[in-house]
């Protein structure tokens, strides 16, 4: 597949390191030769320096023969207008466009291709905010991902000294829990994947994803640590748009406080959201912390756009007595080094965008991928077509699919049926197939795997 990259920002750049490493031919275009030049040096990829939005630029960049446009510069008229040109010139199959103002994404009509033609919107900010939400929802969850129009949910926790499950195998685990099927994808232990298999002992401080339908979610999670209370009190520090749209969505159910730095948007935010405190500060203030009784706080967020200031408000509301402390950071090295310290959930705004993109770009019939472990591993749903003759994994039973390495069948849903994966378990056409990956190197085959032929020998 051919895809141009307009944009060399944090997610147009992670979007070309993760599709460079498989079959892809990528082009990025962007006006930072700098940009360009680390992606280049690291990445088998072409680049080119222009505006996104220029008509020659994209031409040079190839795109009269382009697959798919991913415009993800930081300018949602940049990436509109491109997106058009592509439309306009060349008829481009696919165009994909980062969205940030709320104005734009209120008007869904202005994109299609009667109109702004744009296949899909990709909203940063509203992702992070649902996704944090969910995090919410779930207080004991390190991640905790949708699939099948949330009929499945795969949730990452880790498992604590002392828990129900702790030194025991995973074949057990239907004994613990007669009631409610549930299926473990895969354990981390100290970064390093276990491919899970019955006898397999879950240790403290591992971190397990298991999958199962979303009703029976907190009755399992309760098997492998102890339950959190829900929380009450929130802390958001950072009124910026995730910090803005979090506030809106969780006000009229939590105790909602947003510390903002800026006056004027401190006003703003005052005047727009009717259920929440608005505090005027420095979210790394001490005595503003403890003024607003950070002591009784069950979750601080920081979600300010400097890595730094939110590595550091968090720690420091930690150390202060806060329950629970998220942080938003970009850089992945900052994740690597902060998760496993005072903070409790590091999160990657441009690895939870991804998996949005990914979906789209992704061969065979893929409707939803998640990103996890910073982009090492990838959980994806695809939906198996044809018969037997036709696809390598319809009218099959799970143990008969040559699966790649490391990858596991998770959970099936066959129309309103959620069915967890068993070694027997036969996939028939039109089933939604959510697989988990432990290296993502593999997801190549995977995709085969759901791709259609005329016939198999």
């Amino acid at each position: 597949m051919k895809i141009l990259i307009l944009g060399a920002g944090q997610v147009g750049s992670s979007v070309a390191a993760t599709l460079a490493r498989e079959d892809d031919d990528i082009t990025v275009v962007d006006t930072n030769s700098d940009y360009l030049q680390k992606l280049q040096d690291h990445y088998d990829i072409r680049t080119i320096q222009g505006r996104a939005s220029h008509p020659d630029v994209l031409a040079r960049a190839g795109a009269e023969d382009a697959d798919l446009i991913l415009a993800v510069t930081n300018s949602d008229e940049t990436n509109m207008i491109a997106c058009q040109i592509c439309h306009t010139l060349y008829r481009t199959p696919t165009k994909i466009a980062r969205i940030r103002s709320p104005e734009y994404l209120s008007q869904p009509e202005l994109f299609n291709n009667d109109a702004i033609a744009i296949d899909m919107l990709i909203s940063p900010e509203q992702i992070i905010t649902d996704y944090i939400e969910r995090l919410v929802n779930h207080p004991n969850a390190l991640q905790v991902l949708d699939f099948a129009q949330q009929k499945v949910q795969l949730v990452a926790v880790k498992a604590f000294h002392g828990g129900p499950l702790v030194g025991h195998p995973l074949r057990d685990l239907r004994k613990h829990i007669p009631k409610a099927d549930t299926r473990v994808a895969a354990i981390f232990r100290q970064g390093t994947g276990i491919f899970p298999e019955a006898d397999t002992v879950i240790e403290a401080d591992d971190e397990v994803f298991f999958i199962a339908a979303t009703k029976d979610i907190r009755t399992i999670m309760a098997e492998l640590r102890r339950l959190d209370k829900p929380y009450k009190r929130i802390l958001l520090a950072g009124g910026g748009n995730i910090g803005a749209r979090l506030a809106k969505a969780l006000e009229n159910d939590y105790h909602i406080k947003l510390i903002e730095a800026n006056p004027e948007r401190a006003v703003t935010l005052s005047e727009e959201l009717t259920n929440t405190i608005v505090l005027l500060g420095d979210t790394a203030n001490e005595e503003l912390l403890i003024e607003e009784d950070i002591d009784k706080v069950d979750l601080f967020c920081a979600l300010t756009n400097d890595d730094e200031a939110n590595i550091l408000s968090a720690m420091l509301a930690k150390r202060l007595g806060a329950g629970k402390v998220l942080s938003l950071i970009n850089r992945a090295a900052y994740v690597d080094l902060v998760e496993s310290g005072s903070i409790d959930i590091a999160l990657s705004p441009q690895q939870a965008t991804i998996g949005s993109l990914l979906a789209h770009i992704r061969r065979g019939d893929i409707v939803a991928v998640h990103s996890l472990r910073r982009g090492a591993a990838e959980a994806l749903e695809a939906v198996a077509h044809g018969d037997k003759s036709s696809s390598l994994v319809v009218g099959r039973r799970i143990d008969e699919i040559d699966l790649p390495p490391g990858t596991t069948i998770g959970a099936i849903v066959r129309g309103d049926e959620v069915i967890i994966a068993h070694h027997d378990t036969v996939i028939e056409a039109e089933d939604h197939v959510i697989l988990f990956l432990i290296h993502k190197r593999y997801i190549t085959e995977v995709e085969r795997l759901f791709q259609v032929g005329f016939s198999f020998f």
